[in-house]
């Protein structure tokens, strides 16, 4: 694999990225210490297993065709030095000098000369936990590849990769021809137009879902200062599914009623009105098929009304579960939300010239973006320091003030709560709004025996 074109999506997050919006995802991942095991052990141990991962050692460069368009190539002055650091934390609580760190390197977009990663060890200064801080480059991966990217940092995956690289290097490949065959080119023409159909449909609801009125209402609209916080927050995954098993739906569906819920109580603490409308969520959709290609996005969207107005948080839930099921319904082709599908039919030139105005567009469409990110079910580890919990961080579009990112690890939901730092400097308090928010809702429940 050395050289490869960005797919549409890919390009599109490329050219979405301005130093006010970089368009990386992240993840704190935080780790507690193992007897024997420094630091720089650590470090020499991260640049080995991400050197060692093929997609972070490539970087994008124009190319003449198409015209507007950029592939990945192979960088063959790859140093992985460039791109793991350590740095030691202050004295103070670890998680509130490592989230308070994350954010500023968060504000920092990737430079566009290197393969479009970094990892950071936010180390203690004593004895105690430690952390790493992964950036990947939204047009490197959607979160499900980049949650597989970064894994590989994991003593579990590293070691499982090594194994299936010696199996596959002992079992030779069939050759195969890479002209695809007639039956090949006819099935590709078909799902070409169901796709060009599909975006036409999809615009047709972007235009129709398109609010004119951009008057900021709440701090969920704000002009950028360039600036990231991050505030994170743990939730009972057992609780949400006691939930879940009375009130029916998803889990999801009760996390985005608690996201709901949590941003009532924290706009009228801050004294504001609550809008009139309700504030819009995007809810990524992945659209990658098992077997499918193992890089760019594939993705999808939903659009959700999140039901701040409504005070009875049994009731929110019950909204929230009936709009996911519409969405559902409508499946994550069809709607307003697929923007990323009528993206992924735009040229090349298009996303080139056209990322500004789409960037600024975002606001017309959503409020918030709220998405679950999945991670393995498995304990895990780095050099035998076992895996404590990891806080998804999502990108901020143009216009927009805060991003919620989800997971869930170790029987626990993580939130990562990435804002602008000038709009929401009391995000800690949002993040403290969503532990109240789950309390009183798994109050309100009938309780509901465990199954045996």
């Amino acid at each position: 694999m050395s050289t490869e074109l960005l797919a549409p999506l890919d390009l599109a997050f490329w050219h979405l990225e301005s130093d006010a919006h970089p368009m990386h995802l992240g993840a704190l991942a935080v780790f507690d210490p193992a007897p024997g095991v420094s630091a720089p052990q650590l470090l020499d141990l991260l640049g080995a297993r991400a050197a060692a991962i093929p997609r972070l050692r490539m970087r994008v460069r124009d190319v003449l065709l198409p015209v507007g368009g950029a592939a990945w190539f192979t960088d063959k002055d790859f140093e992985v030095q460039r791109h793991v650091t350590r740095v030691v934390l202050p004295e103070g609580d670890f998680l509130t000098e490592a989230g308070r760190l994350a954010g500023e390197l968060m504000e920092q977009p990737l430079g566009r000369g290197l393969p479009p990663w970094r990892m950071y060890l936010l180390d203690s200064p004593g004895d105690g936990p430690f952390a790493v801080l992964v950036k990947l480059h939204h047009a490197l991966a959607d979160g499900m590849r980049a949650v597989a990217i970064g894994a590989g940092i994991f003593d579990q995956i590293a070691s499982a990769g090594a194994d299936r690289g010696a199996v596959n290097r002992r079992t030779p490949v069939p050759p195969r021809s890479w002209l695809p065959g007639p039956y090949e080119v006819a099935g590709m023409a078909r799902e070409r137009l169901g796709e060009v159909g599909r975006a036409l449909g999809v615009g047709a609801s972007v235009v129709r879902a398109s609010r004119l009125d951009l008057r900021a209402t709440t701090a969920l609209a704000a002009r950028s200062s360039g600036t990231r916080r991050l505030a994170t927050a743990e939730l009972d995954a057992a609780t949400v599914q006691r939930i879940r098993r009375t009130e029916g739906g998803t889990a999801n569906d009760v996390l985005l009623a608690v996201v709901a819920g949590a941003l009532r109580r924290w706009m009228l603490e801050r004294g504001e009105t609550l809008p009139d409308a309700d504030p819009r969520a995007l809810v990524p959709v992945s659209r990658r098929r098992p077997g499918g290609a193992a890089t760019g996005n594939k993705l999808s969207a939903y659009l959700l009304g999140l039901p701040v107005g409504e005070p009875d948080p049994r009731e929110r839930l019950r909204l929230v579960r009936t709009g996911m099921n519409r969405n559902k319904a409508a499946g994550p082709l069809r709607g307003a939300g697929a923007v990323a599908v009528l993206a992924d039919q735009l040229p090349a030139l298009a996303h080139r010239f056209g990322a500004p105005l789409a960037g600024n567009a975002a606001r017309m469409l959503f409020d918030i973006l709220v998405t679950s990110v999945p991670l393995p079910r498995s304990a895990l580890s780095l050099g035998g320091c076992p895996l404590r919990a990891v806080y998804p961080m999502a990108p901020l579009a143009r216009g927009q003030a805060l991003a919620i990112a989800l997971s869930t690890y170790g029987g626990r939901v993580q939130v990562g709560l990435v804002a602008d730092g000038k709009a929401l400097p009391d995000l800690d308090r949002l993040a403290t709004a969503l532990r109240e928010e789950l309390r009183d809702l798994h109050a309100l429940v009938p309780t509901v025996p465990a199954p045996a």
